[in-house]
């Protein structure tokens, strides 16, 4: 599998998780990270397991990623967030599709979420596809603010086995990254040419609510289900908001 696959990562603080992350992959031909000049010892532990590391200034999550993807050597890239694992089952399929160099140009991958320790399985947060793997020939991260995606240019299918996506360790990190996130995604607002009013800040969030913890089933998640919905509401308010907020 010489040159074969790059498994491509982009840091900052994350010495909690790239250990983890990283000896999932230890079996790609190149692991490439991106750094965006971490304080903790990330960079450090990602060299340590044989990973070529660059340190960049932060441009954005979807620039950021697009840069290790041109840093990478191999034909087909594996794009992984730090907080993310293979499974053997999902690295097994994956060596298939390698062997046989296709025949589709984008593979999407299924996501296991955790909150919290626990494994969402509602609300849809499960199975919460993403397109990962990818011909370097034929995929890039859309420039964008916030929610990142490729776009492949070429055919693409759904793989069998999910990947493990340990996100938000305790709730308080979670709130923190909501405060980041809706400060993104009202600039994509704003972006878009849209003027959100107060139908878009009442509605929206109610919408949201209701599609998670009801349509979506998040209610068969506990407690667990029910605050996600409520955040993911208040969440949507917040992006709505501060799309108004003067200067925004």
């Amino acid at each position: 599998m010489q040159k074969t696959i790059s498994a491509t990562i982009i840091t900052r603080n994350e010495s909690a998780n790239i250990r983890e992350c990283l000896e999932s992959l230890q079996w790609v031909s190149e692991i490439l990270v991106v750094d965006q000049f971490s304080e903790d010892g990330t960079a450090e532990v990602a060299r340590s397991l044989g990973a070529r590391v660059f340190q960049e200034t932060w441009h954005g999550f979807s620039r950021q990623k697009n840069i290790a993807i041109e840093k990478a050597q191999g034909p087909w890239i594996l794009s992984l967030d730090a907080d993310e694992r293979l499974t053997p089952a999902l690295q097994r399929e994956i060596e298939a599709i390698l062997e046989a160099d296709g025949p589709e140009d984008g593979y999407h991958v299924a996501r296991r979420n955790y909150f919290c320790g626990r494994w969402i399985r509602y609300g849809g947060w499960y199975p919460d596809y993403s397109l990962r793997l990818f011909r370097k020939s034929a995929g890039r991260f859309a420039e964008r603010n916030v929610h990142e995606r490729v776009v492949v240019q070429g055919k693409t299918r759904y793989l069998k086995h999910p990947m493990e996506h340990f996100t938000y360790a305790s709730v308080g990190d979670y709130l923190s990254r909501m405060e980041r996130y809706s400060g993104l995604a009202a600039s994509e607002v704003l972006s878009a040419g849209k003027q959100p009013g107060w139908s878009s800040m009442l509605f929206r969030p109610l919408f949201t609510f209701l599609k998670m913890y009801g349509l979506k089933r998040g209610f068969l998640d506990g407690r667990e289900g029910f605050f996600l919905a409520v955040s993911y509401a208040y969440y949507t308010f917040l992006k709505y908001y501060r799309a108004t907020e003067p200067g925004s």
